[in-house]
């Protein structure tokens, strides 16, 4: 179940520790988190699941016995660990994407991790320094791996949060399905040069416009996050009030209303939507984005109206990220384009096949022993100001592994200041962002468009 009220996060926790087993979740969730806690066991799987009207899908990929892969609750600064076992045909990992972690725990294969073949296991350790909604996806074979089911929100909690009457979390994300129900072609080249292949089937938590109840007159947290492999979102609330009150992890430096918001794939939206007074009235979280809109969720108002004001709700508490030095900082000039189509290099974790995105003229090679060379080799704890252009006619979310940036200006448009770890870059865009390379080790930082990203618009940053 996907909607929480503080009654029953109180109930789990005291099942959880009456009975004895999941420990660990339920020490996060009163506050009494064990120092090594037991890990989370997350076994990919294949499944077949109802996704369309046209009967079950088979190859289905998720973790776990059946259905959507869970939401993963963790606490911000307490020890997590989570076992992943494969149990499908092909190597995977698991990259927990926008947490800060030590970088041998990041999942990216050949760079970082090795690879999980089918019968074995890794471990994962880390403790999330920040709190805020993120999520969790292989590495390897992502396309496929992604494109079949391999997506997971997480939620990092903070205890100091203000207090909201129910929680609704949501994965969004599509499924390239035939007439039949069954899986087609994961993409098209010609699709892949351009915008991306799109899925035929939208679903937000694997349904169909789904809906949930909520108390009337109440305030509910809505967390979103897109894990599609392809599509860009134009976020609308129909039905009640509603304001951003955090982005891909992080508080909005101000709050503002969801009017035509737009977002790419692996970021994330947090809205704070207070339900209307009359029970059985209806809010629509909307992607108006394109020729074809569409309601993703709904929610329904029940019980007598609790009457809360969105504007008493209290702020989110800052991560702690460190913050850049402008005057210090040493500029990198980062320009995206399109490149020469040819044959990519074959590996473990799969090929498209085709080269046709580049970043500072040079393609990814795929994932190799011997990739290109980093962007940049970084000095820890140094500041620095990414120079960013989109050279392309398309959009493209760039995303950072291991690090934090603010958004420090745009050429195209008036930004909030905001800390971030992806960024959805416009057509013949330049930005600034500022970081502070703060965590050692090799950095990927690609395109989550999953076809540019294994087309060539990859790179990697190296902290020293």
């Amino acid at each position: 179940m996907t909607i929480f009220t503080r009654r029953n996060l109180l109930k789990a926790a005291a099942a959880a520790s009456l009975a004895g087993i999941g420990a660990s979740t339920a020490g996060r969730l009163t506050g009494l988190a064990a120092a090594k806690p037991e890990p989370l066991v997350l076994k990919a799987v294949s499944i077949e699941a109802k996704l369309a009207e046209a009967g079950p899908t088979k190859n289905v990929l998720t973790y776990g016995a059946a259905g959507m892969p869970p939401v993963v609750r963790m606490r911000k600064g307490e020890p997590f660990a989570a076992r992943l076992v494969n149990g499908i045909d092909d190597p995977t990992t698991i990259h927990w994407h926008g947490i800060r972690v030590p970088n041998k725990m990041d999942g990216v294969p050949f760079l970082v991790q090795p690879y999980v073949y089918q019968g074995d296991h890794f471990d994962y350790a880390f403790s999330p320094p920040d709190a805020g909604t993120f999520w969790y996806h292989p590495h390897c074979n992502t396309l496929e791996q992604m494109g079949h089911g391999l997506t997971g929100v997480i939620v990092v909690e903070n205890p100091n949060d203000p207090v909201f009457d129910s929680e609704l979390v949501i994965n969004l994300r599509d499924w390239r399905l035939g007439d039949d129900g069954q899986f087609i072609e994961s993409f098209r080249p010609r699709d892949a040069a351009r915008a991306g292949t799109y899925g035929t089937v939208r679903t937000a938590n694997w349904l169909d416009q789904p809906q949930y109840d909520a108390p009337a007159g109440g305030l509910v947290r809505l967390r979103a996050a897109i894990t599609d492999v392809t599509r860009i979102y134009a976020f609308r609330v129909d039905g009640a009030e509603a304001s951003v009150i955090a982005l891909d992890g992080n508080p909005v430096p101000q709050r503002f209303a969801p009017d035509a918001l737009q977002l790419g794939p692996g970021q994330r939206l947090e809205l704070a939507v207070r339900m209307p007074d009359d029970e059985g009235a209806i809010v629509s979280l909307r992607d108006v984005r394109g020729t074809k809109p569409k309601i993703l969720a709904t929610l329904r108002a029940v019980g007598k109206s609790l009457k809360r004001d969105l504007r008493d709700l209290g702020s989110l508490e800052a991560n702690p990220v460190a913050e850049v030095d402008l005057a210090s900082a040493k500029r990198i000039p980062l320009a995206l384009s399109a490149t020469a189509e040819n044959g990519s290099a074959d590996s473990i974790c799969g090929s498209l096949g085709y080269s046709f995105w580049a970043i500072n003229k040079v393609p990814w090679p795929g994932d190799t022993p011997n990739p290109t060379a980093p962007l940049a080799e970084l000095k820890l704890g140094k500041s620095y100001i990414i120079d960013m252009e989109n050279l392309t006619p398309h959009s493209h979310p760039i995303h950072l592994h291991g690090m934090s940036f603010k958004v420090l200006s745009s050429s195209t448009r008036q930004v909030q200041p905001l800390v971030s770890d992806t960024y959805l870059i416009q057509p013949d865009e330049k930005v600034q962002l500022g970081f502070v390379a703060d965590n050692p080790g090799d950095w990927l930082l690609h395109c989550h468009i999953i076809e540019h990203q294994k087309t060539g618009m990859t790179s990697y940053f190296r902290v020293t």
